[in-house]
């Protein structure tokens, strides 16, 4: 991988992760295109470590605020804390179960290609729901819901974002307070797929290179923050849905592409 060809996957990496398109599968996409494989997942953490940094910046009032309400031991802190750590259960339970199954999906284009389709149809739902979703904060159930969201959508092609504030707004949540849950729920999943990266670090690292990690995680990490922005600009704006019809067509357009360009289609079987 080229130190450019890194740039452009973190900036693809920032600027899809919080907007619901699906940042694994444009991954998956991008590098099937250009023709680049990486070993394992090492790349695809390391940028999503980058858009990890993002959520702390942009949110980092709010996470001080939980930290102070905990030290205090403020009731509404310690629930608010409670329901983080119990949506990321699904994921967590999840991703350590199947992990070798998503190393192997990772590689299958067009499943990402297909589930972008289903991301469409998440983003769509919301010019439904977000008249309806009044609720300032989760509950446990609703928690629950968005937390099994998150798990669903370690899958390349379904957007995490999409999918965890739409299950919100399914179950009544205000749709700016079920981003920032979502965003908030992102960095012990981002977290967790890092350490469960660790002991490949040595062993991919050298064939990926040290300088495209650096400058993907760097570019990741920048157009993370103005992703974030744009995407509680259009909840608040309620022209979110239209992210649907972007899913669409890159889903259908890689979808037709591959009938004609065969090496697109990427592995089948195995």
């Amino acid at each position: 991988m080229s130190p450019l060809e890194a740039v452009a996957l973190g900036i693809l990496q920032g600027l899809t992760e919080f907007l619901p398109v699906s940042s694994s599968g444009h991954l998956v996409l991008a590098q099937s295109a250009l023709g680049i494989r990486l070993p394992g997942m090492l790349f695809e953490v390391t940028v999503h470590v980058g858009t990890l940094l993002a959520v702390l910046w942009i949110y980092r009032t709010r996470i001080f605020e939980l930290l102070r309400g905990l030290a205090a031991n403020d009731r509404d802190a310690r629930r608010y804390v409670l329901l983080l750590l119990l949506a990321s259960i699904p994921a967590g339970v999840v991703g350590l179960a199947g992990r070798s199954l998503f190393e192997r999906i990772f590689e299958r284009p067009l499943v990402a290609a297909s589930l972008l389709l289903v991301s469409g149809v998440f983003a769509w739902t919301l010019s439904r729901t977000t008249a309806r979703a009044g609720d300032p904060r989760p509950g446990f159930g609703q928690a629950a819901w968005i937390g099994a969201a998150q798990a669903l959508a370690i899958l390349p092609g379904l957007s995490r974002s999409g999918a965890t504030v739409a299950a919100g707004a399914w179950r009544g949540v205000e749709v700016v307070r079920a981003a920032e849950f979502s965003f908030l729920l992102s960095v012990p999943a981002i977290a967790g797929a890092a350490i469960l990266a660790v002991p490949d670090l040595g062993a991919t690292a050298g064939q990926v290179g040290t300088l495209p990690l650096v400058l993907g995680f760097v570019a990741a990490g920048v157009s993370g923050i103005a992703a974030i922005r744009i995407f509680v600009r259009m909840l608040k704006r309620k022209t979110f849905h239209r992210f649907a019809y972007y899913c669409w067509a890159v889903g259908l357009g890689y979808l037709a592409a591959s009938v004609f360009v065969p090496t697109l289609r990427g592995p089948i079987g195995g």
